[in-house]
C-alpha cells in the first residue's frame, strides 16, 4: 500500500490527502477560477453545439479534440507504471465518458444554467467518497461548508424538470453524472501526485475517446451545420475537455478531492450568467438564493484541513 492512501476492497478505489492541506492560497484560487470559468462556459457550449449536433456526436468529438489538445504537450507523454493503468482507465470512464455523455442528453430537456447548477453537487459526493476511502471525516468547518452548499444545490435543483416527465429524467441523469464525478476526482488525486496531470489525462482521454467517438460518428449531421455550433464544439473540446481537466486535476492533487471539488460550486454562477446573457434563460429568485448559499459553503469548505490552522 502506498503512503497517504487507503483502499476499499479494490486497488482501483484509491484516493489520498492533498499535498497542500492548508487554506487555499493564490495557486489554489487561480486553479479554481480557471476551472469555474471554463467548465461554467461549457454548459453554454454544449447548448450551442446541440443546435446542430446530436448528443452522442458532441460527446465523442469533445473527447477527441481534448485528446489532440493535450497531445501537443511533450510532458503528456511521460510514462505511467503498468500497475496504475487500471486506475487511469477508470478515470476515463467515470470522470469522463459516462458523465459527459449524460450531460448533453440531459440538456435536451433542461436549461444550460440549471445543468451547471446541479453540477454543484459534485463536492458532496466527493466528500462522502473521500471520507470512506481515507477513513476520516472532514473538519467541522468543511462539513458546515458542504451542508450550506448542499442547501444551495437543493434550492437550485428544486425547480428542475418540475413541468414534464422528461425534465425529471434530465435531473436524474445529471445526479448520476455528478456521482461519477465524485468518484473520478478521488481516483485522480494520487495519480496526479505521482505523475502530474498531463500524462494521466492524456491516457484517460484516449480511453474516453475510444469509448465514445465510434458511437458519436453514427450521428454525423446530415443537414446544414451552423458556424456557432462548430465553434462551440471546438471550444468545448480544447478548453472544456482538455485544459480545464488539467487545471482541475492539478487542483485536487494539491487540495484533495473534497476541497478541490469545491471548484464546481462556482461553476453554476458562470453557467447562470452565460445562460441568461446569451440564451435568454431565466434566473428566478430561488436560484439566486441557492447560488449565494453555494458561495458561502465553498468558502468554508476551502479552509485548512489542519486543526491548528484557522
Amino acid at each position: 500500500m502506498r503512503a497517504n492512501t487507503e483502499r476499499l476492497d479494490s486497488s482501483l478505489l484509491v484516493t489520498a490527502h492533498g499535498s497542500h492541506r492548508h487554506s487555499f492560497g493564490i495557486v489554489e484560487w487561480a486553479l479554481l477560477g480557471a476551472v469555474a470559468a471554463i467548465w461554467g462556459s461549457s454548459f453554454l457550449f454544449i447548448a450551442e453545439g446541440l443546435e446542430s449536433f446530436a448528443p452522442a456526436f458532441v460527446t465523442g468529438v469533445r473527447f477527441a479534440l481534448g485528446l489532440l489538445t493535450l497531445a501537443l504537450f511533450p510532458a503528456a507523454r511521460t510514462p505511467i507504471a503498468r500497475e496504475d493503468w487500471r486506475s487511469v482507465a477508470l478515470v476515463g470512464v467515470v470522470w469522463m465518458a459516462l458523465p459527459m455523455y449524460l450531460f448533453p442528453v440531459a440538456q435536451q430537456w433542461i436549461s444550460s444554467s440549471l445543468a451547471g447548477m446541479i453540477n454543484g453537487a459534485v463536492p458532496l459526493f466527493a466528500a462522502v467518497i473521500a471520507a470512506v476511502l481515507l477513513r476520516t471525516r472532514p473538519r467541522r468547518v468543511q462539513i458546515f461548508g458542504l451542508i450550506i452548499g448542499f442547501a444551495g444545490v437543493v434550492l437550485v435543483s428544486a425547480r428542475g424538470g418540475s413541468s414534464t416527465e422528461n425534465g425529471y429524467l434530465g435531473v436524474g441523469l445529471l445526479l448520476v453524472a455528478v456521482a461519477c464525478y465524485g468518484v473520478g476526482v478521488n481516483i485522480a488525486v494520487p495519480l496526479q501526485q505521482r505523475y502530474g496531470a498531463l500524462p494521466v489525462l492524456l491516457r484517460a482521454l484516449a480511453i474516453a475517446t475510444v469509448l465514445t467517438l465510434p458511437i458519436g460518428l453514427f450521428f454525423l449531421p446530415s443537414g446544414p451545420v451552423s458556424l456557432s455550433s462548430s465553434a462551440a464544439l471546438v471550444a468545448l473540446g480544447s478548453l472544456g475537455t482538455g485544459l480545464a481537466f488539467v487545471a482541475m486535476t492539478t487542483l485536487v492533487g494539491r487540495a484533495g478531492a473534497t476541497r478541490g471539488a469545491v471548484a464546481t460550486y462556482f461553476i453554476p454562477i458562470v453557467a447562470l450568467v452565460l445562460g441568461v446573457g446569451f440564451r435568454n434563460e431565466e434566473a428566478p429568485l430561488v436560484s439566486l438564493i441557492g447560488i449565494a448559499l453555494i458561495l458561502i459553503g465553498a468558502w468554508f469548505t476551502s479552509r485548512s484541513e489542519q486543526t491548528h490552522e484557522r
